[in-house]
């Protein structure tokens, strides 16, 4: 009654909630992203592929927003980011040797 009362019969009409403010802005999440396609810098972050955690630390550092690792990987999921993993290879490898056994 009171909404008809103020708006007339536009205010009876059903609204969408406001809902809970996004823990990153658009912008953040830009960031993000461009963050994780540039890979951490070693000598900074001390890992040569980001993780989940790693990057729940990173975002804490930058934008201060504690989130947990599995909101993390939802925003991964919302920004069209896939988990890849370098195939391994011995840090030993000799790569004359691969060329006369691929040549063989």
């Amino acid at each position: 009654v009171q909404r008809y009362n103020d708006e007339g019969v536009d205010g009876l009409k059903s609204r969408s909630s406001p809902g809970r403010t996004p823990f990153l802005t658009v912008e953040q999440k830009a960031e993000l992203k461009e963050l994780v396609i540039q890979g951490p810098d070693p000598e900074v972050h001390q890992v040569v592929r980001w993780r989940c955690e790693d990057l729940r630390a990173e975002v804490a550092r930058r934008f201060s927003v504690e989130v947990h690792e599995s909101t993390v990987g939802k925003w991964l999921h919302q920004l069209e980011l896939t988990p890849l993993k370098p195939r391994p290879f011995h840090p030993k490898r000799d790569p004359e040797a691969q060329d006369v056994f691929k040549k063989a």
